[in-house]
């Protein structure tokens, strides 16, 4: 037998040998791996089972027991509970991104369903619990809004059109709050005229919110720092109509006494304008 044939024939030993190595291994890590084997289960027992999870708090595995249901029965009208208790499910482990996934995916499935006001109810909570302190980008205050502005509109005698009302003004009341900061900051730096800017916003967009007796003793103060006085005048006057017994008022109406002048409104102001567009007087 020739030196070459030899080398050919233990060449093919040692490739057989490897081969058997390799597939030994990949049998054997193939016999450690959990694979996930469809098990048929009669509907009413997943559904239920979902429910005992639920009614022990165990979030986690009622959403999974859920899902389940639809994954086995599609379009039917288990699924179609299953999803929107599924969507309630991570909202109470706080999985805001996956109740809104899972509300957003049972309006699109079922759009007239008497649950939808509750789906979009959830979305709008899951961005309303998720507003960040106030210094910080505003993101999900504003699509807050959009959500329960969507459920007053779409769902007006539905149950989720107080409390979507209440969250509105709370999360008008942190957008103001924000522009106060900034204002405050502003003026604290005598930078007037940026403060007057964010002060103006509290006016002109959030009037109904707590800020706004501030905001217009404010613009008073910063107005009188740059000797504008007629505009200083106007917004302690339309404070004065509106809040008479207000600190503010009290505050503002001493620091225009001091330079020996009284409140009194501008009709040409915007100050005045702005007002009145809203709050009629």
């Amino acid at each position: 037998m020739s030196i070459k044939y030899k080398s050919i024939k233990m060449m093919r030993y040692f490739n057989n040998f490897i081969f058997l190595i390799i597939m030994s291994a990949l049998t054997g890590c193939a016999n450690n791996i959990d694979v996930d084997v469809y098990q048929e289960r009669p509907m009413k027992n997943i559904y239920e089972t979902a429910i005992s999870y639920l009614e022990n708090e165990d979030y986690i595995e009622a959403a999974t027991e859920f899902l389940e249901v639809e994954r086995q029965y599609p379009y039917s009208e288990w699924a179609e509970k299953s999803i929107i208790m599924a969507a309630y499910s991570f909202f109470k482990m706080n999985d805001h991104n996956q109740t809104i996934i899972q509300s957003d995916r049972y309006l699109s499935l079922y759009p007239n369903s008497n649950n939808a006001a509750y789906a979009s109810y959830l979305i709008g909570m899951s961005y309303y619990l998720q507003i960040p302190n106030i210094g910080r980008d505003q993101e999900f205050s504003l699509k807050a809004l959009e959500q329960f502005t969507s459920v007053i509109e779409k769902y007006p005698d539905s149950d989720y059109v107080n409390d979507s009302k209440l969250k509105m003004d709370l999360t008008y009341d942190h957008l103001a709050g924000e522009e106060m900061e900034i204002g405050r900051f502003y003026l604290n730096q005598n930078l007037f005229i940026a403060a007057i800017n964010r002060f103006k916003i509290v006016v002109t967009s959030y009037q109904t919110t707590i800020h706004i007796e501030e905001a217009l003793a404010r613009l008073v103060e910063s107005y009188m720092a740059l000797g504008i006085i007629t505009e200083a005048q106007t917004a302690a006057a339309i404070l004065g109509y509106n809040y008479p017994g207000s600190e503010w008022y009290k505050d503002s109406y001493n620091l225009l006494q001091n330079d020996g002048i009284l409140p009194k409104e501008d009709t040409n102001s915007w100050i005045s304008k702005a007002w009145r567009s809203v709050s009629p007087i």
